[in-house]
C-alpha cells in the first residue's frame, strides 16, 4: 500500500479489511485499460452485515451514512487487491454508484452517500473526489442498507 494512503488511513483509525468473496456467478473486480470497476460492496464489518433493513423507515440517515462508509472501505479493500497492495497507483476515483435501501417517501440518498464519498476524500486526497449517482431502492441484497460500487482508474502495473 502507498505510504501516503497508508498514513491516511492511520490517521483516520482505519484499516482496510480483506476483501469478500464474491457470493454469486461475478467477479470482485475486472480491469481494462486503466480502469477498474469494482462490484458492489456491503456495509460488512469483520466480516458481518452491519447495517440492514431502509432508510425512513428503521435506520437512520447517520446510520445510512456509517452504511455507506462501511461500503467505501470495502471498495477501497478491493481496489487494493486489485492493484496488488498498491493503492498509490490509484489517480482517481471515477463514479460511486450507491444503491440505498429506502422507503417511497424517503429522498436523502444524497446525504448517505456522502458516507462514501467522505471516504475517499479523506483516504485519497483530491483523487479520491469523483462523480456520483446515489439512488433509492425497495431492497438490497441481505438486507442490506446500502450497497456502493465504483470506477477506479489506475497507473499501469
Amino acid at each position: 500500500m502507498s505510504g501516503e494512503v497508508a498514513k491516511r488511513l492511520k490517521t483516520l483509525g482505519l484499516e482496510l479489511p480483506v476483501p469478500s468473496a464474491a457470493v454469486a456467478n461475478y467477479v470482485p473486480w475486472v480491469i481494462t485499460g486503466s480502469l477498474v470497476f469494482v462490484s458492489g460492496q456491503l456495509p460488512m464489518e469483520a466480516g458481518k452485515l452491519a447495517v440492514s433493513g431502509r432508510l425512513g423507515d428503521s435506520v437512520s440517515v447517520d446510520d445510512g451514512y456509517r452504511a455507506a462508509r462501511l461500503c467505501a472501505l470495502n471498495l477501497l479493500a478491493q481496489i487494493n487487491a486489485a492493484v496488488g497492495g498498491d493503492l498509490g497507483r490509484v489517480r482517481r476515483v471515477v463514479r460511486l454508484t450507491g444503491f440505498v435501501a429506502s422507503t417511497p417517501d424517503f429522498v436523502d440518498q444524497p446525504k448517505v452517500m456522502n458516507g462514501a464519498s467522505d471516504l475517499m476524500v479523506a483516504v485519497l486526497g483530491e483523487s479520491g473526489r469523483h462523480a456520483r449517482v446515489a439512488v433509492g431502492a425497495p431492497a438490497l441484497p441481505m438486507n442490506a442498507a446500502v450497497e456502493v460500487d465504483g470506477v477506479f482508474e489506475i497507473d499501469p502495473a
